[in-house]
């Protein structure tokens, strides 16, 4: 009888070479646990998805009670379900004006996909612009987003009308005109190592959106849910889109995405032609069961009001010689080394010593901390002192 990593590494498709290989046993708050019972500080969070941690005693529920009740019948707007109605109620009511309609897919990319078909419906426009250095997923529509032609050109052609601006740069902003349907950006810039706005540039972006007719669309699904210290980003940033995308943290670790926007914007699906988007599971019962106690969890035990605290914390303990910088948005954070060749030698003693910290797709000199918004002070002091540990044995290994 093969082993489950036999299985894994015969049958199981990859998208790199040297996958990470960690033979997950269980998960339970901020812990994932291999075969053998080690134990690995989730710092990564699967990418900012975890962020009440690993099974989540709300969450578990939510999902137990809803899958006794029901799963698929038949979503996107078409069967009443509660769990599905609850939340969008809950989710509109603690957002601005003109945010008032969910639209539910399955993942962060899908929800992109059907922004970028939304903004050239409702515009009659067709030229979509993104930011250097974004990353928005993977499928067709929002792969085209991506500004790096190295890696693009092997799936060209790709889907037209597609321009880049530089991020923070005010001069850029010109680029958007009456002929641009929408501008799609990050609050903050992800993968690029957590670049911030800066000097007001989100509040300048969305003036220049209203100058043209452009609609301005902000990419919120790894800013969302208190991982910035706000709810939502553009709340902490003082600017308000028309179309807002959210995902990963959403589901407290089940599947689900969504498109928040007006009911004038979303008309643009509804007809000539109807049914201009459908997706078979999106808003699925069970992922808006847990999405819902997710939200619920986040307020009630004021998660978010600890935020800047413990980002703070991280700021005070992770002091080396080899860091030249540490940025961040709450707990979004980049910390950067001084050389390239550090950057292995800590993600892999990190991982050796029970740490998990990840890369960036555009930024080869910082790793991503992107811990639950659970963790606790004490953690965030033993995980620093590991980060430390690993620090001090890439600057060792560098110097040999």
């Amino acid at each position: 009888m093969p082993s489950i990593r036999q299985l894994f590494l015969s049958h199981v498709a990859k998208t790199n070479e040297m996958p990470l290989m960690l033979e997950v046993e269980h998960a339970k708050g901020m812990f994932i646990y291999d075969l053998e019972g080690k134990r690995y500080y989730d710092m990564n969070s699967g990418i900012s998805v975890s962020s009440l941690g690993h099974c989540h005693p709300n969450v578990v529920k939510a999902v137990q009670n809803q899958v006794e009740k029901h799963m698929h019948t038949m979503v996107y707007g078409e069967h009443i379900h509660s769990p599905q109605a609850e939340y969008a109620g809950l989710l509109t009511g603690l957002l601005g004006e003109g945010l008032d309609l969910v639209y539910f897919v399955m993942t962060g990319t899908e929800a992109v996909e059907v922004a970028m078909k939304l903004a050239r419906k409702h515009t009659g426009r067709t030229e979509i612009i993104s930011c250097k250095n974004a990353y928005h997923g993977s499928t067709y529509g929002s792969e085209a987003l991506r500004s790096d032609y190295e890696f693009t050109m092997h799936f060209a052609p790709g889907v037209p009308g597609v321009k880049h601006i530089n991020f923070n740069s005010e001069s850029d902003l010109l680029k958007i005109t009456t002929e641009t349907a929408c501008v799609i950006v990050e609050p903050v810039q992800a993968e690029a190592g957590v670049i911030v706005p800066k000097n007001d540039y989100l509040k300048l972006l969305r003036n220049r959106c209203k100058e043209t007719g452009t609609l301005f669309i902000l990419d919120e699904i790894q800013t969302g849910f208190g991982r910035t210290g706000h709810l939502f980003a553009h709340q902490k940033y003082g600017v308000q889109p028309d179309v807002l995308l959210i995902a990963k943290s959403m589901g407290g670790g089940m599947p689900i995405g969504a498109i928040v926007s007006s009911l004038e914007i979303f008309s643009a699906i509804v007809k000539a032609p109807s049914l201009g988007h459908i997706t078979t599971f999106g808003g699925h019962p069970v992922s808006c069961a847990a999405a819902k106690a997710t939200i619920e969890t986040i307020i009630e035990e004021k998660l978010i009001q600890k935020v800047l605290e413990k980002e703070k914390l991280i700021h005070s303990l992770l002091k080396h010689e080899i860091i030249s910088e540490i940025r961040s948005s709450g707990l979004m954070m980049a910390v950067e080394l001084k050389r390239r060749k550090y950057l292995k030698h800590v993600i892999g003693k990190c991982m050796e010593l029970g740490l998990i910290v990840d890369w960036f797709l555009f930024n080869n000199l910082s790793f991503r901390l992107a811990p639950p918004l659970i963790i606790s002070n004490e953690q965030i002091v033993e995980s620093c002192q590991i980060i430390i540990e690993a620090l001090d044995y890439a600057e060792k290994k560098y110097k040999k």
